[in-house]
């Protein structure tokens, strides 16, 4: 009988050094272990619920719009993809930081992270979610300041996110009022950008400045702009009818280096009255294509800058 008790007891201990064991090295689905000592809590997500880290200390952000929203709290992704590291805007404050592709999920496992951001359109979705935490965001589900704030609940940095949102809105309502006194309040702005083949005209919500210029600064766009391409966000349309569309100023964008901007060069072009005002202001497509805090203060700088230049 001693002998027996023994025996039990011994498999008890053994049982219980086992399960402490299997707590100190969780693995998830690809080996790698997690910290156990990390405080979880539930975000609810546009998908659904899902238990996160309360800190998330290892972000991989493969949703690119959203990397300045991370930084801006204070948070350094430990991965992005390429489009972050082109802008001008982060420079500085992601030379370190690895470059994760659609295609390079074995790079993804290695960093490790407690969190994944992506897209609700990525592909990968379901792998990542083996990998880490993974919340989607539908891109236009929220406009620009929602999305911070919603970003900032995700990461548990929502005070600070809605911190910055108000402290935005004192900013475009003085900038608003500088840009009205040097351009008067019946302007319209129109922006596009030749992208690959097409010439692009965007609307109040898709990044390349139209946050700033149509929502924080209040300018309006002309009817043909609200019209076709508020509610799509953008439209595709051929050099020929770009007068239809053009305001009373113009911002272009640069695009990548092989976009072809010959539409400048056109009779069609020449004759469009901001044009022949020299009121075409060119920016940094590269730089303009995010809405997050960080892009969107260069932005407001840039183009309340520009637009006011010359004029007190």
């Amino acid at each position: 009988m001693r002998i027996l008790k023994k025996c039990l007891f011994l498999s008890l201990i053994a049982v219980l050094v086992g399960l402490l064991a299997a707590c100190g090295t969780n693995q998830n689905h690809f080996g790698l272990e997690a910290d156990s000592s990390q405080k979880m809590r539930v975000y609810h997500s546009e998908h659904g619920d899902i238990k996160v880290p309360a800190r998330p200390k290892r972000v991989a952000v493969l949703a690119a719009s959203y990397v300045g929203n991370l930084l801006k709290l204070g948070i350094k992704p430990i991965a992005v993809n390429e489009w972050p590291k082109e802008s001008q805007f982060f420079k500085g404050k992601l030379d370190d930081v690895e470059v994760v592709t659609t295609d390079s999920l074995e790079k993804l496992v290695a960093l490790n992270p407690d969190l994944i951001i992506t897209y609700s359109n990525d592909k990968n979705i379901k792998k990542y979610s083996e990998i880490a935490p993974t919340v989607a965001f539908t891109y236009d589900k929220y406009n620009y300041l929602q999305q911070h704030i919603e970003i900032g609940k995700l990461v548990g940095k929502e005070k600070e996110a809605r911190a910055w949102v108000k402290e935005w809105q004192e900013k475009a309502k003085a900038a608003r009022k500088k840009v009205r006194e040097a351009i008067g309040d019946n302007v319209t702005v129109t922006v596009l950008e030749k992208y690959g083949k097409d010439i692009y005209v965007y609307g109040n919500n898709w990044g390349r400045g139209t946050e700033v210029i149509y929502q924080a600064l209040g300018l309006k766009a002309p009817k043909k702009v609200e019209q076709d391409v508020f509610g799509p966000g953008y439209k595709a349309i051929s050099a020929e009818v770009i007068p239809q569309y053009a305001g009373d100023y113009i911002f272009v964008g640069k695009g990548a280096e092989a976009a072809d901007n010959s539409f400048m060069e056109t009779d069609v072009w020449k004759r469009i009255p901001a044009v022949q005002k020299n009121h075409v202001i060119p920016f940094d497509s590269k730089s303009f294509y995010f809405n997050d805090p960080i892009s969107l203060e260069k932005e407001m700088e840039f183009i309340v800058k520009a637009l006011t230049k010359g004029k007190s």
